[in-house]
């Protein structure tokens, strides 16, 4: 069963839990009621909201995560489970002790399929969409020629229209759009990788000393063109404000059809399989990661907004 993405931004909200179920309380009325075990993800986008210590800790056993935004509307700050993994020790040593040849690899593979997963974003007939693909073809190990920049000064204009347009984390529009997407992305990620027993700060290629969850920064890169499809199709709908209807579209990246192998499904039932895919490259068992590839069609539900 995939995990329910619950937003709550429309009212101040109170939350509390009765009976392993997340009560959501606005205007002293009860809104809704979610078994605690179908959150995946909670994000928090109003300054009036409250909950209790147990709302809190039943998310947290159930293995969700919350997200609580600032007053750009981005998240600011997650709430994590503690992993109780049976082989987390054995695990964080694989870890450890990669070697740098292994995270190179892994690191070339990631990027490859970044720009692949970028190109497929244009149609199949068109010049970038060549162009792309045939710099993900040059990727060496650890991409020492910053061959993922390259591709991002053909990729941005061309997807946004716009000749002018840069990657800004702290701009408005399409930039506030895609902060928003790749912050639910990565907190997703950073669930996963907890809950497989690894350590999030220790990463394949980013190793910021001040960032905790270096390691999800270098498993969404692939992932990024997932988050940039949706928010080049709000931008072609004249959308430009962060609202419910724009956060909503959003927050489906998490429920989009991807396939990983053989397997198909939502997005947030194969992060999991991919953070799975790395722990046994860690363990000397496979070579490369698996990584999900958005597919036709999958049974999936959409996420609500409260």
């Amino acid at each position: 069963m995939i995990k329910r993405t619950v937003e709550i931004s429309g009212k101040a909200s109170s939350l509390s839990v009765r009976h392993n179920q997340l009560k959501i309380f606005q205007e002293n009325s009860e809104v809704a009621s979610i078994p605690c075990e179908d959150i995946g993800v909670l994000v928090v986008d109003h300054f009036g909201s409250s909950y209790t210590h147990p709302a809190l800790l039943s998310i947290m056993d159930a293995g969700g995560v919350v997200l609580l935004c600032g007053a750009n509307h981005l998240p600011k700050a997650m709430i994590l489970p503690l992993s109780e993994h049976s082989e987390v020790v054995w695990r964080v040593e694989a870890q450890m002790t990669a070697k740098k040849t292994l995270k190179k690899r892994l690191w070339k593979q990631l990027i490859q399929e970044k720009i692949k997963g970028q190109g497929r974003n244009f149609p199949k007939d068109s010049s970038i969409r060549r162009k792309l693909f045939l710099l993900a073809a040059r990727v060496r190990a650890g991409d020492p020629s910053n061959i993922e920049g390259q591709a991002a000064r053909y990729y941005w204009p061309q997807l946004m229209n716009n000749i002018d347009f840069r990657r800004n984390p702290d701009g408005s529009g399409a930039n506030l759009f895609l902060n928003y997407g790749y912050a639910i992305l990565r907190a997703a990620l950073a669930r996963s990788i907890i809950s497989a027993g690894l350590i999030p700060s220790l990463g394949l290629h980013h190793c910021n000393r001040s960032n905790y969850f270096c390691l999800a920064d270098d498993l969404i890169e692939p992932l990024r063109p997932l988050v940039d499809h949706i928010v080049c199709n709000l931008i072609k709908h004249g959308e430009s404000e962060l609202n419910l209807d724009t956060k909503e579209k959003l927050l489906s990246i998490l429920t989009l059809p991807v396939k990983t192998g053989n397997f198909d499904g939502p997005l947030l039932v194969h992060l999991p399989r991919m953070i799975a895919s790395l722990v046994r490259c860690y363990q000397g068992e496979a070579q490369w990661m698996e990584i999900p590839k958005p597919c036709k069609s999958v049974d999936t539900e959409v996420c609500g907004s409260l």
